[in-house]
């Protein structure tokens, strides 16, 4: 096999294995290196997302929300059902034949696309050289690229105070491989992996506390919609406790305590099992050589500019180790930007509008900016909402919590963020990047027709109250 390729890309994530098929498509020849290891110690592609991230969270998230809407929800619809019961090991089953046959699908790909795929850790030297790493630290080879493209993506950030022992204290993989309910669960963070992990094993019958150092509950989401969100959560069971800051963990004799501090004062809280989501980190421990010529800052991400590029030449970095959201698709459009680039064209992603999606029941699901950053930002603007109640597809869906928020420049109409709490809005949203992509107005919303009875009608009513003209709201 040569060592030589166009393109060499480190990481078989949304950022890497994207931009290798990309860069192979454009006629590039791409190798494409990764180290991951299914829980049977084989060699997958994906990276955490497919493997034991986005994908497995989503398969458990689907899974024990039909589990509850069979035994909250369809009894309104006139089903009823005796003895409903959740088989752990099957919902998981399913979740791992899911995750196979999407990676599988990754490997196929690259077979098309003449992607050549590689085993092993990437580290980068200087001259634009790559050793491919095992796992007991030898080089099985050294490859040279005339270009070099760095997604290696994030880790688990784990706290010392509180180490995972991988049984009963456990990082969101952990949480997503538990073969049975535990009663109690006691969650660290309640960003986006803490509140879907918590929905997971809530809907199945554990008593969920979150514990939360920050005193703002999302602090990146809308305030409407962070305020309603936490009122939907409480009424599910979650118990989320805000401005708390752990201390620690210990065993006693009814199972953990996990200490913490809130207002001043000391609590305890037992549980059966502790995950730690408090966020991630940017895997770029051992990437890079001294001299390679790649910064990174203090908090371990990769320096780059507006287009991707390192401070060495021809070497570039994507995804969750450069600056920006940590995102799949943000790190996927990036990989297909930074491809583009090196095949002669050109790349573009507008930052301000990449979707973000909390898969919990009601789905939250935001593009733009918020109200508190254009407060900040001193720019003028209106704003339209509308409710899932007056909606009657999630009438009929028994689905009528949440509502769509649009925010309008006051002065150009041009459409500046969008926010929503409610069903399916994780698909709702992709009509409102789209207006923004082309800078459009609430006008351009309004005007457009949108079919009955649809979700999607909300949208249309929102931008229509922006104006103060929606048909279907009174006030």
């Amino acid at each position: 096999m040569t060592d030589s390729f166009d393109v060499v890309v480190i990481g078989a994530g949304p950022g890497g294995y994207v931009a290798a098929i990309r860069c192979a498509q454009l006629g590039l020849n791409t190798v494409c290196i990764d180290a991951l290891v299914d829980d049977q110690g084989k060699e997958t592609l994906g990276g955490t997302c497919l493997n034991v991230g986005c994908i497995p969270s989503k398969a458990l998230l689907e899974s024990t929300e039909q589990f509850h809407r069979l035994n909250h929800q369809f009894a309104a619809h006139g089903i009823s059902a005796d003895n409903v019961a959740m088989d752990v090991s099957v919902m998981q089953a399913r979740k791992k034949d899911i995750v196979k046959g999407l990676t599988g699908g990754i490997s196929q790909l690259f077979k098309a696309n003449k992607v050549t795929s590689i085993h092993g850790f990437g580290h980068v030297l200087s001259g634009n050289r790559v050793n491919v790493v095992d796992r007991d630290g030898q080089v099985i080879q050294t490859l040279t690229g005339q270009n070099i493209i760095l997604a290696p993506g994030s880790v688990p950030v784990e706290l010392p105070s509180i180490p995972y022992d991988h049984e009963f204290v456990v990082d969101s993989t952990g949480a997503l491989a538990f073969n049975h309910v535990p009663k109690r669960i006691g969650i660290i963070g309640a960003g986006v992996i803490g509140l879907e992990l918590g929905s997971v094993w809530n809907r199945l019958g554990s008593e969920v506390t979150i514990v939360e150092a920050m005193d703002d509950f999302l602090g990146a989401a809308d305030h409407q919609v962070a305020r309603e969100a936490k009122r939907q959560y409480a009424k599910q069971g979650l118990d989320i406790r805000l401005g708390a800051t752990v201390s620690g963990v210990s065993s006693g004799a009814g199972g953990l305590q996990l200490g913490y501090a809130q207002k001043g004062e000391d609590h305890s809280l037992e549980v059966d099992r502790v995950i730690v989501a408090v966020g991630r980190k940017p895997a770029t421990s051992g990437l890079l050589s001294e001299d390679c010529g790649v910064a990174l800052d203090d908090r371990g991400f990769i320096e780059v500019d507006e287009l991707c590029r390192t401070g060495a030449p021809n070497i570039w970095a994507v995804g969750d180790a450069v600056r920006g959201p940590m995102l799949a698709h943000k790190s996927s459009e990036e990989g297909v930007a930074v491809a583009e680039r090196i095949g002669g064209g050109a790349g573009h992603i507008d930052f301000n509008c990449v979707p973000w999606v909390i898969y919990t029941s009601p789905e939250i699901a935001w593009v733009g900016q918020t109200e508190n950053q254009l407060k900040e930002e001193g720019v003028e603007y209106r704003t339209g909402q509308f409710p899932f109640a007056a909606n009657g597809r999630a009438r009929a869906m028994e689905e009528p919590h949440g509502f769509v928020k649009i925010i309008a420049d006051k002065h150009t109409d041009r459409i500046l963020g969008v926010h929503m709490i409610g069903p399916h809005v994780s698909e709702l949203i992709g009509e409102c990047v789209v207006t923004m992509e082309f800078h459009g107005s609430s006008e351009d919303l309004a005007r457009i027709v949108h079919a009955h009875p649809t979700l999607s009608e909300a949208t249309h009513e929102a931008a229509l109250a922006v104006d103060k003209r929606a048909i279907h709201k009174v006030g």
